[in-house]
């Protein structure tokens, strides 16, 4: 089959889909031809589901014979292994659910599986989700298709290989300081961090309930705006998702951004960067004012008080994890039960001083962005790290861009925006206000459309 079937656009694939040039069985035949060709190097899958994607791939079939016009048709798709699927086991990277096998899907698996996707399995993620997967935990962890020597990022580690190498075209991540935008950025790809309570988290295992979100990951923005669509919308049965309307966001992606006030908070952001990846981000500035944006830098003062982030994400991962990790330590990995039980050694004092920062950081954050429509900041500081580098205990929790949005709960998408010198995925962060995706999804796109950093592919 045509290579370009691996990496093409749902756009793409639907419309040869029913122009009877492709079918779903065909490509998802290809697509678990590619896998087993890959992934024994790669180990972005945990768990393959050939059996299933191939009677999805039938369903689809028969639906788009009937005329059937959902956007997601037949589109091959795979989650992250924190998501509940029903039948297929669970392991969220652990030990202690190496053979959960759960009887109910996620929220967003079953709203994917009736929009008409194709299930390929679930992928690998660092244990529990906390943090990135290294060498000598349960699991092989996932590499990055750009360069095997290095760390795709965390924790949607497998989503983000499995997608810069053409073996889904669609997947789930999750994120609760970045591990969406981190995979995207270090490889190539599109990912979105919607509003805190936009998507649904039923069923997703969690690691903080007040900065964990739910979120597509695929190759462009407007992939990425459909996956969004289909997953989007109050829950009940999450206590935190929101009652607020779900936009159309594809609509905006057809208006250019003349006159859209981009707002640059260069304090914070830009300590400790790339000299390429800062050359990178002005050069994306410069092309979002060819298209008519408008750009100024902005303060926002109290970002240097995310160590507040930290104490939150320790007091609630420990909060959720003390049963388990009490009668059953023995399961947990050493890095992880290190950072779990640390989590008991916050205080009820430092956990409401640090929620006190964090609705300090909220209001700086609102003020602003009552100014301008968008922030745009590098996604991160560094391309992706060599695993010597990353496995190094010495590291510990390296500053980041990108849990500044887990505190606010802002709508934030990472893309790309060029390449090292050595051939390593660089990235933009766009962040909007609450529940204006569709703002943050058109700026992303028009940047995508005006560039072609997307359309290069790893040397697989």
């Amino acid at each position: 089959m045509n290579e370009e079937i691996f990496y093409a656009t749902f756009r793409e694939l639907g419309a040869r889909y029913r122009k009877r040039e492709l079918s779903p069985v065909e490509v998802t035949h290809a697509l678990l031809a590619r896998i087993e060709r890959l992934d024994p190097v790669l180990h972005a899958f945990v768990t393959l589901t050939a059996d299933r994607a191939l009677a999805d791939a039938r369903a689809a079939e028969e639906a788009l014979g009937r005329g059937d016009g959902r956007a997601l048709l037949g589109i091959p798709v795979a989650h992250k292994d924190i998501y509940l699927t029903r039948g297929i086991r669970t392991t969220g990277g652990s030990a202690l659910l190496a053979d959960w096998i759960p009887e109910d899907d996620a929220t967003c698996v079953r709203r994917w599986r009736e929009a008409g996707t194709v299930l390929l399995g679930k992928l690998i993620t660092h244990e529990f989700a906390f943090g990135i997967q290294l060498p000598g935990h349960r699991f092989p962890p996932a590499r990055n298709p750009w360069n095997l020597d290095h760390i795709p990022g965390g924790s949607s580690s497998g989503s983000g290989a499995a997608l810069a190498a053409g073996l889904v075209s669609g997947a789930t991540g999750s994120d609760t300081g970045g591990s969406i935008r981190g995979p995207a950025a270090f490889c190539g790809l599109v990912g979105l961090k919607p509003t805190y309570g936009r998507v649904s988290r039923a069923g997703v295992l969690t690691l903080s309930w007040t900065l964990d979100h739910t979120g597509p990951m695929a190759r462009t923005v407007e992939d990425c705006a459909y996956l969004l669509q289909a997953m989007a919308g109050h829950d009940p049965a999450d206590p935190a998702s929101s009652r607020a309307p779900v936009d159309d966001y594809l609509a905006p992606l057809a208006r250019d951004i003349r006159g859209v006030r981009i707002g640059v908070p260069r304090a914070y952001f830009f300590e400790g960067i790339d000299p390429e990846i800062e050359r990178a981000f002005e050069e994306a500035l410069e092309t979002l004012r060819r298209l008519g944006a408008e750009v100024r830098d902005v303060q926002i003062p109290s970002l240097h008080a995310t160590h507040s982030f930290l104490l939150i994400l320790m007091a609630e991962a420990f909060a959720y994890h003390e049963r388990d990790i009490r009668e059953h330590p023995e399961f947990y990995g050493d890095v992880l039960r290190e950072r779990i039980l640390a989590g008991a050694l916050v205080t009820a004092a430092e956990y409401t001083q640090a929620q006190r920062i964090r609705a300090q950081i909220c209001r700086e954050t609102a003020d602003v962005l009552r100014d301008v429509d968008v922030l745009v900041t590098p996604t991160t500081l560094k391309p992706a790290t060599p695993f010597t580098v990353a496995q190094d205990p010495d590291v510990g929790f390296p500053k980041s861009n990108m849990p500044p949005f887990n505190l606010t709960g802002l709508p934030t998408l990472a893309l790309p925006c060029g390449f090292s010198s050595s051939g390593l995925p660089l990235s933009l962060q766009l962040s909007g206000r609450p529940f204006e995706e569709g703002t943050v999804l058109r700026v992303g796109h028009a940047y995508e459309q005006a560039t072609a950093w997307h359309t290069r592919r790893p040397p697989l």
